[in-house]
């Protein structure tokens, strides 16, 4: 009883309270529809990357405050020290969501069909934007990569079909594969270094929207 395998994703109950004694969360809730909210219980140690991927209905995953491993804000989950931000609870019907400052990376899949957001607010304390990251946002029209990235992981913008604009720091220096695959509204890339810079960046295959749109050099944005 210490691992929750599969939750029955047919049921139709909108909320579900992890037993006290499960100490680990496979995909367990992957492309649950009907949940609204899940709570963890204490006694929790480890959750899988995509445990709650493709909930669609998800609006508050709530971590019991005794946990010694992750955290909950604002229905969101956490890792306990704050800097991982593992799963947005995409069934919010907010537009914009600022990641708090201290969030260091964006975990795999952690916005993955967010149908909602057009904007989200990367803080200068994230240092990678991992795999699948924001896959399939569908609304997302724009998006910045503070001076503090260094990475883009592989899919991490895969199918936002309505990023128009991306605007990209000097600092990083590897964009993954697909990470900008099927973006096909994305047209201009604001990127704060030089042409001969740009041609160091270590460019995956499976971004031909990236390659393709007009690329702005020397880019400072306007305080």
């Amino acid at each position: 009883g210490k691992t929750l395998v599969q939750y029955a994703i047919g049921k139709e109950d909108t909320s579900f309270e992890i037993q006290f004694g499960v100490t680990s969360i496979g995909n367990a809730f992957y492309d649950c529809s009907s949940l609204t909210s899940v709570v963890i219980p204490d006694s929790v140690t480890s959750i899988g990357e995509y445990a709650f991927a493709w909930c669609d209905s998800l609006t508050s995953i709530i971590v019991e405050e005794n946990n010694k491993y992750y955290k909950s804000i604002e229905g969101n989950l956490y890792s306990k020290d704050g800097k991982n931000l593992i799963q947005y609870a995409i069934g919010k019907e907010d537009t914009s969501f600022e990641i708090p400052y201290g969030v260091t990376s964006i975990g795999d899949g952690a916005f993955i069909n967010c149908s909602s957001l057009e904007s989200v607010t990367i803080p200068d304390s994230v240092t990678s934007i991992d795999s699948f990251a924001f896959y399939y946002c569908s609304r997302l029209t724009s998006v910045t990569i503070p001076d503090s990235v260094t990475s883009i992981g592989d899919n991490a913008f895969y199918d936002c079909d309505s990023l128009e604009s991306v605007v990209i720091s000097d600092s990083v220096t590897s964009i993954g594969s697909w990470a900008f695959f099927d973006c096909d509204s994305l047209t201009d890339v604001y990127y704060a270094g030089t042409e001969e810079e740009w041609a160091k960046i270590s460019i995956d295959y499976g971004n031909t929207y990236l390659i393709g749109a007009i690329i702005h050099y020397n880019y400072v944005p306007e305080k």
